[in-house]
């Protein structure tokens, strides 16, 4: 099954729910993984547990209807997590100022791979990262890959919004 085939027949269910795909991968070749990553559309809070299972309800009926992956897999469908892909344009203008590591499908500088500030999108859809003092400018169709890197002071920013007391 085409990846785009997929994504076609899976990304209407998940938007239909209030949700954003993210990412859709098959892992393996026996017995494959089917994972569908998931965010809130409105990112007005994180993904949970029921968000996952009610997706994942929708998108194995389809799937059965469809039958677009022959032989037995598994269905895995998650949150970004703190070192989300980042899959789509409008992503590097929301994770503005984090770092981020990216990888390009033709050099860019000499570089295909480049780890730094994003600085987020320009008016031509460029990703701009700062590396070190010097600026890259990649197009996001040159883009194979792309996540935020968990650095220190992210994941003291995720404790602080996450922590709990105890009483």
């Amino acid at each position: 099954m085409q990846k785009h085939n997929l994504q076609d027949m899976l990304e209407p269910v998940v938007e239909s729910l209030g949700y954003e795909t993210i990412r859709i991968l098959t892992i393996g070749q026996v017995n494959p993984t089917l994972q569908v990553m998931i965010d809130v559309k409105d990112y007005s809070r994180e993904i949970n547990v029921e968000d996952c299972a009610k997706v994942s309800r929708a998108i194995s009926a389809v799937l059965d209807e469809n039958d677009p992956i022959k032989d037995k897999y598994s269905l895995e469908v998650s949150s970004p997590g703190l070192d989300r892909p980042l899959t789509k344009p409008e992503h590097f203008n929301r994770f503005k100022d984090y770092v981020i590591k990216v990888e390009t499908l033709t050099e860019v500088e000499k570089r295909k791979r480049i780890k730094g500030l994003n600085l987020g999108l320009d008016t031509n859809n460029n990703v701009r990262i700062d590396m070190d003092g010097k600026e890259y400018v990649v197009a996001f169709d040159n883009i194979s890959k792309a996540k935020i890197v968990i650095t220190d002071e992210l994941w003291e920013k995720y404790q602080a919004e996450h922590e709990t007391v105890e009483l």
